[in-house]
């Protein structure tokens, strides 16, 4: 559940601008109606005010990519590095970076993060492997991050792999989708063993980033304009696809935030070529109750 104070949110805009030319990716939200969203072209991070639609970009980018983002209660953002091999952590408040951690040497493209536990996880959608940083004392950051290779089930091939990462609803696993082969995997955190998630059959083809709500799991289906919306078991070992939600908006988004009743996702235009005067654009629907 969402831990803001309840917020009316009908005055909400439900799309708004980005920059021209910023190439979004990942979106993180809170703490507040405030959204963040990388560049996948320079790393700039964008700040928002979901009340109004207005921001302004808060930290400049270091000329590599900014991908998947996860924010936390002590006003940091988690950033996903892509074929830098790299995260960072930023100040949400002055756009500071306060530690930079090189996961990968060689070829790599780590592409999306998520918080549980006071542990930090990392995906690299070009070798089978996560990354973690593990949180000291009041969420201090550690020097260095660690790797946890990836066994199992998952078989890494041609083009992206490993992408979006949530955790299971009882917080016991993590859950990694492969764009590639549209499946959804439960990891052992402890060992990095994989097992495929039963699914009934269902293929979540370009699965891109992932929103855990309760036992809800959002999957968004970048260049099919879709989300799909999964019911999971607690141990997130199976799950159902009930719905799946489009809309005439969508413009192949990758990643899915939530504030209150709706889900934010950037559009990252991947069929369009950039230019610096290409225009982007935030939308929000409705989130399905349950």
């Amino acid at each position: 559940m969402d831990r803001e104070k309840p917020e009316n949110t009908k005055t909400f805009p439900t799309s708004f601008p980005l920059p021209d030319g910023f190439q979004p990716e990942g979106i993180a939200i809170g703490p507040g109606p405030v959204a963040y969203f990388g560049s996948r072209a320079t790393g700039s991070l964008y700040r928002a005010d979901l009340r109004t639609g207005q921001g302004t970009v808060f930290s400049q980018g270091p000329g590599t990519p900014s991908l998947g983002l996860k924010s936390d209660h002590r006003n940091r953002l988690f950033v996903s590095g892509g074929n830098a091999g790299n995260a960072r952590v930023v100040d949400t408040a002055t756009g500071a970076v306060l530690k930079s951690y090189q996961l990968a040497t060689g070829p790599s493209f780590i592409n999306d993060v998520v918080l549980s536990r006071g542990t930090v996880w990392f995906t690299d959608s070009t070798n089978p492997v996560l990354y973690k940083l593990t949180l000291g004392r009041k969420g201090a950051l550690p020097d260095s991050a660690q790797s946890v290779p990836l066994s199992g089930a998952i078989q890494y091939g041609t083009g992206i792999n490993a992408n979006g990462i949530e955790v299971t609803p009882d917080r016991t696993g993590l859950l990694i989708v492969q764009s590639n082969t549209g499946k959804l995997f439960r990891v052992n955190p402890s060992t990095g063993a994989t097992t495929e998630v039963d699914l009934g059959g269902a293929a979540l083809t370009n699965g891109d980033g992932l929103l855990l709500r309760g036992n809800t799991l959002y999957v968004v289906q970048n260049r099919l304009n879709t989300i799909a919306v999964i019911e999971l078991s607690p141990d997130g070992s199976k799950g159902t696809v009930v719905s799946r939600i489009t809309d005439p908006r969508f413009d192949v988004p990758t990643t899915v935030a939530a504030f209150r009743g709706r889900l934010y996702l950037p559009n990252a235009r991947f069929t369009t070529p950039p230019t610096p005067e290409t225009d982007y654009t935030v939308v929000a629907v409705k989130r399905p109750a349950g």
